[in-house]
């Protein structure tokens, strides 16, 4: 079972870390839920749509889809 250290460090088991990719230099958060205290990946694990906001920026080359489609399969 893991403990917290003096320094307030804990270490998440290797099976864990390879499951979830928490790599060296992974940026996590801590969120409390329901009473618990949860560690999650900042990049959008915890707030798959979160990870979204500012994607569609209005502006960029858009298509409609006949352009998609004939540019994709051709005429």
């Amino acid at each position: 079972m893991p403990r917290i250290g003096e320094r307030g460090q804990v270490v998440v088991p290797k099976r864990l870390r390879q499951k979830y990719g928490l790599r060296p230099d992974t940026e996590v958060e801590f969120l409390e839920e329901g009473g618990r205290l949860v560690l999650a990946r900042r990049d959008g694990y915890a707030d798959p749509v979160g990870a979204l906001v500012g994607l569609c920026t209005g502006r960029g080359p858009w298509r409609t889809t006949d352009e998609y489609l004939e540019e994709t399969r051709g005429r």
